[in-house]
């Protein structure tokens, strides 16, 4: 899996518990309990309150992609995609039939099983430029949830310390205990403020992201299985999905095919 996410908060929440330590005060003074509650349980009530039952029950499935989804590299694809179109080319469309059973791609499976069926080009590309667009409405949703969740906390941590304030004032009577308690009253702000910027906000960038990729690979495939299902010659067929890749993956793919054919 792609660990960057992982790493991404890991090391935020690891220098700002650090910097608490190096200006002498200790990592327990800012994880209480109430306030943290308060914070999260607050925002992703805000959030499911802004949205729809569904967006709230994929949370945790959404939360888990970002950190755990692995990004495969498009080189591989677009080779296996080659292979495929060597072998139609060489031994016919139907010759896949047995092919798809190990495709490992469920986009790919399924274009080349809709094209071996004998869909028409156009209705095949009308069929998976349709999934495509499904896919990126429902990624949207996902990534908006997180978004709301980060517009939501900073907010509902000052609402925690006004609470605090109030405790505070109450309590005007017993001036040994109101330096820890304005103290902890503040601590709601910190963490709704670093949970969004920390957490929720960079989750749904990680999101965005994941979405474009998983997008830029389908729209590939579309046109790798459209090449095929037409009998385009293999080399065409790499060449055009090539010219498909982000500049750096272009030179890797060039590179490895010149490597290919050097061997």
């Amino acid at each position: 899996m792609d660990l960057a996410s992982i790493i991404g908060v890991v090391a935020g929440l690891a220098i700002v518990f650090t910097v608490q330590i190096l200006e002498g005060g200790s990592p327990a003074s800012i994880l209480l309990i109430p306030s943290m509650l308060l914070v999260f349980g607050g925002a992703f009530a805000a959030a499911m309150a802004g949205g729809v039952m569904k967006d709230a029950g994929g949370f945790v499935n959404q939360l888990k992609k970002a950190f755990t989804n692995k990004v495969t590299p498009p080189t591989q694809l677009l080779d296996n995609v080659v292979k495929l179109a060597e072998r139609a080319r060489r031994e016919g469309l139907l010759a896949l039939e047995d092919a798809v059973k190990t495709v490992e791609h469920p986009f790919l499976k399924r274009g080349l099983q809709l094209a071996i069926d004998g869909t028409d080009p156009d209705e095949l590309h009308d069929i998976l430029h349709a999934e495509v667009s499904a896919k990126k409405k429902s990624d949207k949703a996902g990534k908006k949830f997180f978004e709301n969740m980060g517009g939501y906390a900073p907010t509902i941590g000052i609402i925690g310390t006004v609470m605090g304030l109030v405790h505070v004032l109450e309590n005007l009577d017993k001036p040994d205990t109101l330096g820890h308690s304005i103290a902890a009253a503040f601590v709601a702000t910190l963490w709704g403020v670093l949970s969004a910027n920390i957490i929720w906000l960079p989750m749904a960038a990680r999101l965005d992201r994941l979405s474009n990729i998983e997008a830029e690979e389908m729209e590939l495939v579309i046109d790798g299985v459209l090449a095929i299902q037409a009998g385009s010659n293999p080399r065409l067929v790499a060449q055009k999905l090539r010219s498909l890749l982000p500049p750096d993956e272009m030179k890797k793919a060039e590179a490895a095919a010149s490597s290919k054919k050097a061997a």
